[in-house]
């Protein structure tokens, strides 16, 4: 008998290590440089990001968090105004709504893609309705022409929530490039996973950006003089001079997180489980590159806490994102639509279970996974 195996829901040092020597020299060169507040490290990264998402500007930030705040603040969002966005998210989506005073109304999810309903987000339009921002769940675009031609029929702003989807593409358009602003993050997790938090705002508006990056050092400009305000949003050089290193590897990542999807898709269609209902597969539409920045499975017989159980007695991490719908969260009780039914963001909530992806998952950890969930007493 060898040792069992053990498959962590994410192992950061398959990925970093290799990189180790790289990112030391990355560290001496900052160190070095003494200079460790914006500059030359951070304006480097940003001209490779804007390139790797096909965008004339990347604004480097604090976090994906702060990216979105900061956003909502370029476009003047605030006290009196609505925006619309997905229930079934973290908690930063309406977190960032919130925080800049508007109102976050709550909009029901589709249960074939966990993204934001069309349908229900048009029923919830008001006169103060300014905005809207879909997410991009686990790295599945939302229906971008969708949302397109619903802002564009109300003169609503939209602002991408591109967190776990950096590298997607909706037809031939890339995440991050069809909202006046986008919001990306680098939380360790994420496709491009940083050293700590760290984020980006993406826009093709020259205004908007040049807005924003003043309001990402408290509305300075020039240096104490402040006709905004704004906020200390800004992304640490160290930060963004390691991040460099690894958006040199950004498409192997995402290559091999689709060979990864690819591998289960196939594996587990095949297993009764899936093929008579008691589970559901994640779908990648049609027309949509997915980054499956998370592989989300659906238990759909009341199983899922069962069925996390037996994945970790096989030593198999997982994860629940997310257990509550933000519509059902104490914070947002002043909410109007606070507590309302959005039946499939509950049914999602109650159901979604997420399972090792990661880029440097083995052959024999990925058959070990799928094994032990067609064989799960469910």
């Amino acid at each position: 008998m060898g040792e069992p195996i053990s498959v962590p829901l994410l192992d950061l040092s398959a990925q970093n290590q290799p990189l180790a020597a790289d990112l030391k020299d990355a560290f001496a060169r900052v160190l070095d440089s003494s200079q460790f507040i914006l500059g030359p490290e951070v304006a480097g990264f940003e001209s490779l990001a804007a390139e790797s998402v096909r965008t004339r500007h990347a604004i480097g930030v604090s976090s994906g968090t702060d990216a979105l705040l900061l956003s909502l603040m370029t476009l003047g969002i605030g006290p009196g105004d609505e925006v619309l966005c997905p229930s079934f998210t973290f908690f930063a989506t309406a977190g960032a709504i919130a925080r800049v005073g508007a109102t976050p109304v709550f909009v029901d999810s589709v249960d074939t893609d966990f993204n934001i309903d069309l349908n229900d987000a048009e029923r919830r339009l008001t006169g103060k309705t300014k905005a809207i921002i879909p997410v991009h769940l686990f790295g599945q675009p939302a229906d971008m022409d969708g949302v397109q031609r619903l802002a564009k029929a109300h003169g609503l702003a939209v602002v991408e929530d591109a967190a776990q989807s950096m590298g997607a593409t909706f037809g031939c358009r890339q995440v991050g490039t069809m909202g006046e602003l986008s919001a990306f993050s680098f939380f360790p997790s994420k496709n491009l996973g940083g050293f700590g938090d760290g984020g980006m705002i993406t826009t093709n508006d020259d205004d908007l950006a040049k807005r924003a990056r003043v309001l990402r050092v408290h509305g300075s400009e020039p240096k104490y003089y402040h006709k905004v305000i704004g906020g200390n949003f800004r992304m640490d050089p160290l930060h963004a001079a390691l991040l460099r290193i690894k958006l040199s590897h950004f498409s192997s990542y995402l290559a091999k997180r689709r060979a990864n999807a690819a591998q289960y898709l196939e594996r587990l269609a095949q297993c009764d489980h899936f093929a008579e209902g008691r589970m559901v597969l994640p779908t990648e539409i049609v027309g949509r590159s997915h980054t499956w920045n998370q592989f989300t499975l659906r238990v759909c017989n009341g199983k899922r806490d069962a069925l996390q159980s037996h994945l970790a007695s096989n030593n198999i991490g997982s994860a629940i994102y997310y257990p509550v719908a933000l519509h059902q969260q104490e914070c947002f009780a002043h909410v109007p639509n606070f507590g309302e039914s959005l039946p499939v963001c509950e049914q999602l909530a109650g159901e979604v279970l997420s399972i090792p992806i990661y880029p440097g998952l083995t052959e024999e950890q990925l058959g070990h996974v799928a094994d032990t969930l067609a064989n799960a007493p469910i």
